[in-house]
């Protein structure tokens, strides 16, 4: 299992707005093979500011099925607009401590 991790920082005043955008594009990655998972938090006392989690069976599942799909050219014009900057994204294997 991999761990997909993003901080996502948001345009000012547009947090409503990306949390709408993000309720439309939720079902575009939960329906990709390999996907398992997905959290988006709000920072504490910062609303322009979220932390993206989305867990995989694989990083190929993220990096080579859902990056070259159609369903993520449809995630991209529903968010990307929403980053500044854009996000850097990275990946983290299997946890060694589960409670």
């Amino acid at each position: 299992m991999i761990l997909e991790h993003a901080i996502l920082q948001i345009r000012p005043g547009q947090s409503a707005s990306f949390e709408a955008a993000m309720e439309k594009a939720r079902p575009l990655i939960a329906r990709q093979p390999g996907f398992q998972s997905i959290e988006v938090r709000p920072e504490s006392g910062n609303p322009e500011r979220y932390l993206l989690l989305v867990t995989w069976d694989r990083i190929e599942s993220h990096r080579d099925g859902f990056h070259g799909s159609e369903d993520y050219q449809r995630w991209r014009a529903l968010l990307h607009a929403f980053y500044d900057p854009m996000p850097e994204i990275t990946y983290y294997g299997p946890g060694i401590f589960h409670d």
